[in-house]
């Protein structure tokens, strides 16, 4: 579904603070894969979702998304195809407007021009769709975003992600910025849309026991390379434990205890 191949990125180079926060990255992620990914500070996990998306264009290497090569493609062109969930649940919504207009302006996404009106019929495909957030905003489409809690914002951002169809979502520690109740809703709803629409996921994340329980698939990354893959018979049997024993065995090094190690 989607390909890295041989991406490079390096920021400032030929000087002094020249910094390849990508090196060489390959990577093959298929259709209805879940993958999450972990790494310290400054791995290269944010310049990894920024190439896909197309906030960063690569300094070499092609990025292909159902074969077509979409390496010089701009980020708002690209975004028909990619969501992304950032930290910041405030982010994802416009506050100053309803619900119920935020949720046009996603089920207007791909669509050539602005020919989408709310009617009955739309509303209630709303109120329907809400109703699988269990927070009873299908009662509140006509009160501004700004309204709502952190935690039903990204809950919302969550779904107007899935209802805008990517072929790939990416999620840049979606719930970090949440309270321990909100965050295991918000991911208790990613696992539940995941399954059941067959979304194509990258999620990052510091919480290593999340890392583990959540996907198919489990990427780590140093110093702007991806150091371990993870499969899904393998990924099963992981534990925090054996991830740090294997980046020993890798990198020849142990891992520093950053936040990599305080979300267990």
């Amino acid at each position: 579904m989607m390909r890295l191949e041989d991406v490079c990125v390096v920021f400032n180079p030929g000087t002094p603070d020249e910094n390849r926060a990508l090196k060489n990255a390959r990577l093959d992620v298929r259709d209805g894969d879940f993958v999450t990914v972990i790494g310290s500070n400054g791995a290269g996990k944010s310049t990894l979702y920024n190439v896909i998306a197309g906030t960063h264009a690569p300094s070499s290497g092609r990025i292909l998304i159902r074969d077509v090569d979409v390496t010089r493609t701009p980020e708002y062109r690209r975004a028909r195809h990619i969501g992304r969930i950032f930290q910041n649940p405030l982010l994802g919504t416009a506050g100053k407007m309803s619900l119920e207009d935020n949720m046009v302006i996603c089920h207007k996404k791909g669509y050539k021009g602005l020919g989408i009106s709310l009617n009955h019929k739309l509303r209630e495909y709303f109120r329907e769709r809400l109703r699988e957030l269990d927070m009873g905003l299908e009662h509140r489409l006509k009160d501004n975003v700004e309204q709502l809690s952190g935690g039903q914002r990204q809950a919302l951002t969550l779904l107007m992600a899935v209802l805008s169809e990517p072929d790939i979502l990416l999620l840049d520690e979606h719930t970090a910025a949440l309270d321990p109740r909100n965050a295991e809703i918000v991911m208790n709803l990613t696992r539940k849309f995941a399954e059941r629409y067959g979304l194509t996921v990258m999620m990052i994340t510091h919480n290593m026991k999340h890392a583990i329980e959540y996907g198919n698939r489990l990427l780590m990354m140093d110093s702007g390379e991806i150091v371990l893959d993870v499969g899904s018979a393998e990924k099963s049997r992981l534990t925090i434990d054996e991830i740090v024993r294997r980046f020993k065995d890798i990198k020849k090094r142990e891992l520093d205890n950053d936040q990599l190690l305080l979300h267990t």
